[in-house]
């Protein structure tokens, strides 16, 4: 047995074996064995990415991206596997999430790059997309320990780094890749070892829609930072601390009128904010529970959002109106049911074209596929299997579009 292995917590514990006992019958589904083989690009599918879902595999041994075309109904069948030139993490005592962030892996559209982060080695990986083949790959140093989310807004790309007293440092995104950007460099004035505890480390990172400000979740502060980003593209020298509405504030998202709304793990909220231009937060709709466990990641699909509760391996719909108030999709708050295939719920992804879903599921090894209906409701359509079962570390990290 591992360093790992032995001091997983009595919390992994119940967190693993929490979903078993609301297991409900699962619809048919399309399964795919991974193959690290890749295949010929179509006609015409040579330019940025297409049809296509990437999973970070997050081994220690080395980093690789996991790649899979998907079919116009959502299957997913493997395209090939790719180093990311680096090694992956693991949070201390991690329950099922060896990085325990959201934005780990970061498509940008405009510049058609892959983003990674590696965070057992302290960098980040950016690769050229073509189609589903990966080119051009470039590593270079994430300016700290640990890093755990990406994010990007126009040239600038900023990684949060998880370890130590944490921070964040901006990089311009150019026609080489990834460029330090100087002076750019913020400490979270954390108290963390290289290797962090899971609760303790900072959720994610995100810019606002317009790109003006810089958000930070840290869990055990309950504090959602916002750093003002000056028109050279650095952030203002300190953050604006901001407590947070809700306990163990983790996962951001935005909806369309760019009100900003955080997952929050302790009791399985979600609080939505307007993001004022000095960085305070103002209020907009207090805690809203789901009635799940251990809610984290939260992604938006059109007027819809989904929660991913790893706690018990379910999947949360929230709807919003168009004041921006949100509400679960239905009572019980569960879109999907969980399978003895989607154990370990973690990471989610939403395709461009806001049709599928796609959710992580650590224990399992698997990523499952869902057509997103009018209602918000969700049909399962593809799993796709023999991916990085959570362990000594496990996959976290998916982009789909």
């Amino acid at each position: 047995m591992s360093r790992h292995t032995r001091r997983r917590s009595s919390l992994q514990v119940r967190l693993t074996v929490a979903g078993a006992g609301i297991l409900a019958a699962a619809a048919a589904v399309t399964t795919v064995n991974f193959a690290s083989a890749g295949e010929p690009q179509r006609p015409g599918r040579t330019a940025k990415a297409d049809h296509a879902v990437f999973v970070q595999g997050n081994e220690l041994a080395g980093n690789t991206i996991h790649v899979f075309e998907r079919g116009d109904d959502g299957a997913l069948s493997a395209a090939g596997r790719y180093a990311t030139g680096g090694k992956g993490g693991d949070q201390v005592d991690a329950p099922t999430d060896s990085l325990a962030s959201q934005g780990s892996l970061v498509y940008d559209d405009r510049s058609g790059l892959l983003l990674a982060v590696n965070a057992g080695s302290g960098t980040v990986t950016s690769f050229r997309v073509q189609g589903r083949k990966l080119t051009s790959r470039q590593v270079v140093s994430s300016g700290g320990d640990f890093p755990a989310s990406v994010t990007v807004s126009g040239t600038l790309a900023y990684v949060m780094n998880a370890g130590g007293k944490g921070s964040v440092r901006g990089f311009r995104i150019t026609a080489k890749g990834l460029v330090p950007l100087s002076g750019s460099h913020r400490s979270l004035g954390l108290a963390n070892e290289k290797v962090p505890l899971f609760s303790s480390s900072p959720g994610q990172v995100a810019f606002t829609p317009d790109g003006r400000a810089l958000v930070v979740t840290t869990k055990s502060a309950n504090t959602v930072e916002v750093f003002p980003i000056r028109r050279d593209g650095r952030p203002s020298h300190r953050p604006v601390v901001n407590d947070s509405a809700g306990g163990v504030p983790f996962a951001i998202t935005f909806d369309k009128g760019g009100r900003m709304l955080v997952a929050e793990a302790e009791k399985s909220t979600v609080s939505t904010y307007k993001v004022r231009a000095d960085g305070t937060l103002k209020v907009v709709q207090q805690p809203l529970a789901n009635g799940q466990n251990t809610l984290c990641w939260l992604e938006r699909a059109g007027d819809f959002f989904y929660g991913g509760n790893t706690g018990n391996s379910t999947v949360t719909g929230y709807r919003t109106d168009r004041h921006g108030r949100l509400a679960l999709t239905n009572d019980v708050g569960i879109a999907t049911p969980p399978s003895a295939m989607s154990q370990g719920v973690i990471d989610l992804a939403v395709t461009r074209d806001e049709k599928f879903l796609y959710v992580q599921n650590a224990v399992s090894g698997t990523v499952d596929g869902f057509r997103v209906g009018r209602n918000g409701s969700l049909t399962k359509v593809t799993t796709a299997t023999g991916l990085p079962a959570f362990a000594e570390s496990g996959m976290e990290g998916i982009v789909a579009v």
